[in-house]
């Protein structure tokens, strides 16, 4: 069974229709690349699996329920996270607190939440920054605090909403590597991201979004050859992602 499965999930915007019709499945255990031209629909279909949205039509299944129309903090506690591609932390508060917050979801007891905070705080290199308040952190960091805020929540999948976008090349490639280790211990990855660098080398499947439907999905090998999606970033700039 797929860990996570769209059935033909559409969303609408009065006339607009921002996604239409997509189906594909996340297994247990991979890296999902979801790519496409800006205004292709990713960050709405994000928004529709860990339920800021409800679809127009369609169904949206985790672990064999039905999420869709569910509260996010519903989806939340059933195991889904995710990042947002504008990075929002607690600003007041230090790294570890915000962290600290994330992880009472899983923990009431402040000594067990405490424990996990610290966890994820050295699984993401954020222990040198632990005291500092969040607001004062360079961008490379608040994006890898997005991603801790998210793992503090114990996930079995990680919604990444361009974790890697605005980073320098020493910061992308830290990314990389703490992207490839949320694989290794056992949480499922699917990732919007605009560096073809970042998705082609860690992506088991890559699924390519175009004017809202799906135009192409398989392995990164695959999706660079299939002449839809060569055609639709040649059309919308192979920039972009």
């Amino acid at each position: 069974m797929a860990l996570l499965e769209l059935e033909g999930v559409t969303k609408q915007f009065g006339g607009l229709t921002a996604v239409s019709n997509v189906s594909f499945a996340v297994a247990e255990g991979q890296i999902v690349g979801l790519i496409g031209p800006n205004g292709a629909g990713k960050t709405t279909l994000f928004n529709m699996i860990n339920g800021f949205l409800k679809p127009t039509a369609g169904q949206i299944r985790f672990r064999g329920d039905r999420i869709d129309g569910l509260k996010p903090h519903k989806v939340c506690r059933m195991g889904l996270a995710r990042t947002f591609q504008v990075v929002k932390p607690l600003q007041r508060m230090t790294v570890l607190d915000n962290v600290l917050a994330s992880s009472f979801l899983r923990f009431p007891a402040r000594a067990d939440a405490e424990r996990n905070a610290w966890e994820v705080l050295e699984f993401t290199g954020l222990i040198p920054v632990a005291n500092t308040v969040s607001k004062g952190l360079p961008l490379g960091l608040r994006k890898r605090l997005e991603i801790a805020r998210a793992l503090a929540t114990r996930p079995a999948l990680i919604l990444l909403d361009e974790a890697c976008a605005g980073l320098n090349p020493t910061e992308l490639d830290e990314s990389i590597r703490i992207i490839r280790k949320i694989r290794e211990t056992g949480t499922t990855v699917l990732i919007i991201e605009h560096h073809m660098k970042v998705i082609m080398s860690i992506s088991d499947h890559i699924v390519v979004l175009n004017y809202g439907e799906k135009i192409a999905e398989g392995t990164p090998e695959e999706v660079a050859r299939n002449p839809a999606v060569i055609q639709a970033y040649l059309g919308g700039g192979a920039a972009h992602a």
